[in-house]
């Protein structure tokens, strides 16, 4: 399949593209705005097997440009961090919705398949039981409001247009290649270089944990199956406290636990996340990686590859983004 994957430079979408070139041999373009977390050495290794174009999703002659002769495009393109969203919402406005805008304006007159990567946290905070395809969407952060607003500009454009949408919905992600200002590759660079470990508030908060190519391949399956005007959960097989998940990343790091450092709770923080994926289950995909089973070999994946992260924990990489780009 001819794709353009949109934000594929980013930790989601380039375990995308890598699943698509490796597994499926598409012929993959790569639309990426490069912003602080959107790298090229996230490609290093598919780089000359794709077409990369660098621009914004925002940008109408970037999209145009990249789209041209694609089949479907599929749509990773975000502001992505909760924390980010709420010192400043301007840059997830932009991206989130005008965008996804552009986006589909571009799908519209090129009558191209859009799969659209959203997120659980368009449901909010869920004290028991699972969210489902169906459940009311309540955001709670500048980020998951501008997703979920998305989301819903996707599926106007299937009810007005007839334009073939579908929404894939994941769960929190892990693995290699995730930028460290996320909370588990954050606590496993710390937790190696014995720095402090700030964990929110009581550190009960649950998430429910979904190692990366699962999602990537959920992704792919809901590109090839899914239905069009449809939403698919894709969440993972365990659900896990973030202190248990701190604690557990001491002890695979070989570290000490007063290394954690209780920090003041963030602003609307949702309590827990869990998704049911029973709709995506029906179209035959499965999660394969328990989260104990994924998290050792993502810790050896940091532990192993310096190259990739020291740039970005000496701030040289976030120096030489901000003279290329101007910090946007």
């Amino acid at each position: 399949m001819r794709l353009l994957v949109c934000g594929g430079a980013g930790f989601i979408g380039s375990t995308f593209v890598r699943l698509r070139v490796r597994d499926h041999g598409d012929q993959v373009t790569v639309l990426d705005k490069l912003t602080y977390a959107g790298r090229r050495e996230n490609l290093h290794d598919v780089i000359d097997e794709i077409r990369f174009v660098h621009g914004a999703i925002e940008d109408p002659l970037a999209v145009a440009d990249a789209a041209d002769g694609c089949e479907a495009i599929v749509n990773f393109a975000a502001e992505t961090h909760v924390d980010r969203s709420i010192a400043g919402p301007e840059a997830f406005i932009v991206t989130s919705m005008q965008g996804t805008h552009v986006l589909l304006e571009a799908a519209r007159e090129r009558s191209l398949r859009y799969v659209q990567v959203s997120t659980d946290e368009v449901y909010g905070s869920i004290e028991d039981g699972s969210f489902t395809e169906s459940s009311p969407l309540d955001p709670s952060s500048p980020y998951s409001a501008t997703k979920t607003g998305a989301d819903l500009l996707v599926s106007s454009y299937f009810h007005t247009y007839g334009l073939e949408t579908v929404i894939c919905r994941g769960s929190n992600n892990y693995g290699p290649y995730q930028y460290p200002e996320k909370m588990v590759p954050l606590m496993i660079l710390n937790a190696l270089a014995d720095d402090p470990l700030p964990v929110y508030g009581d550190g009960r908060n649950v998430r429910n944990w979904l190692y990366v190519e699962d999602f990537g391949r959920g992704i792919g399956h809901v590109l090839a199956h899914g239905a069009p005007g449809e939403v698919y959960n894709c969440g993972g097989p365990d659900e896990r406290e973030n202190l248990d998940v701190v604690r557990l990343i001491i002890e695979l790091c070989g570290a000490d636990e007063s290394l954690i450092e209780f920090v003041p709770d963030r602003l609307g923080h949702d309590r827990r996340y869990s998704l049911s994926s029973e709709k995506l289950r029906g179209l035959g995909w499965e999660a394969q990686v328990r989260f104990d089973d994924g998290l050792p070999p993502t810790v050896e994946w940091y532990r192993d590859n310096a190259w990739w992260w020291e740039p970005i924990r000496s701030g040289t990489y976030r120096e030489y983004y901000e003279r290329q780009y101007g910090g946007e």
